[in-house]
């Protein structure tokens, strides 16, 4: 079982909770199962998004700065990147956690709703019904054993199943059209394009010439659109698929050729570069 790394998992480590199984589902999402009681927590800035589901207990939880309480099993509190709470947990409680990076929440954004990820702001909710995702989680996540190899995909499934539920029904949409940056139609050839040929060599005048941009302004809207150049967008994006063929358990080589590495010995140094485990090492454990 591989131990969560979002910082809120850390900050309920640190509080005695106890951590009943993890799990990495890929491309920027991972899943916790946690039990807790009588003590307190606090989040200062986490840089994911957290999608928790109460499965038992909750009554006696508090939210300190908000001064919110109700907390019941399939209550649904939602914490976006970059908020601050405290939280009071009176008698027990376990909960399901959802963990999703920002970038990927963009990218869902982009690809299953054709929203611009500048003009979305997910919900901080606390304590709230969705009995939709509750089902999801009860009836699709839960019943999985997430460590075994043959029911990863349908775990896969089901937090993408729950990350669209959150994003159909949990999110702001600003008013207006955001004017810099790609416009929607060229932001989606560009990712179909990522998507399609991460085991080829994308440069940079290749990724202009589908916005229909020149370079260097592709390059300044890429950035503003997505909030990183597109060189690192590309080696997220190849981590992510590198991390599922591993799950499927494809060779080494193989993957690191299907991902566009020149190399095995190329593919295993930026793999451990992005998640501090070699590919074979992240095999074990995830």
């Amino acid at each position: 079982m591989e131990e969560p790394s979002p910082k809120i998992a850390h900050v309920l480590a640190r509080t005695g909770a106890h951590l009943a199984r993890a799990g990495t589902v890929g491309r920027g999402l991972s899943v916790a199962e946690w039990s807790n009681r009588d003590n307190y927590a606090r989040y200062d800035g986490p840089g994911h998004h957290t999608v928790s589901v109460y499965l038992a207990g909750g009554e006696g939880v508090v939210r300190e700065d908000r001064d919110l309480r109700g907390g019941a099993p399939d209550k649904l509190c939602l914490l976006p990147a970059g908020h601050e709470s405290r939280w009071r947990i009176g008698g027990p409680l376990r909960m399901f956690h959802l963990y999703v990076d920002p970038e990927e929440f963009a990218h869902r954004a982009v690809t299953a709703f054709d929203v611009d990820p500048r003009r979305i702001r997910l919900h901080d909710a606390t304590f709230c019904d969705d009995p939709a995702l509750a089902a999801v989680v009860r009836g699709a996540v839960m019943p999985l054993d997430w460590a075994e190899p043959g029911d990863r995909s349908a775990l896969d499934a089901a937090c993408h199943l729950l990350l669209h539920g959150v994003l159909r029904r949990h999110i702001d949409k600003e008013p207006g059209e955001v004017r810099a940056g790609l416009s929607p139609a060229a932001r989606c050839r560009v990712m179909e394009m990522v998507e399609a040929h991460l085991d080829e060599a994308l440069t940079l005048d290749r990724l202009a010439a589908e916005a229909r941009l020149s370079t260097f302004h592709f390059a300044k809207m890429f950035r503003i659109s997505f909030g990183l150049p597109p060189h690192r967008y590309l080696a997220a994006r190849r981590i992510a698929r590198a991390k599922s063929l591993l799950r499927a358990g494809q060779p080494l080589g193989e993957v690191a050729l299907a991902c566009g590495y020149g190399s095995q010995s190329h593919f295993n140094r930026a793999f451990k570069a992005a998640t501090d485990r070699t590919p074979g090492e992240w095999r074990r454990w995830s």
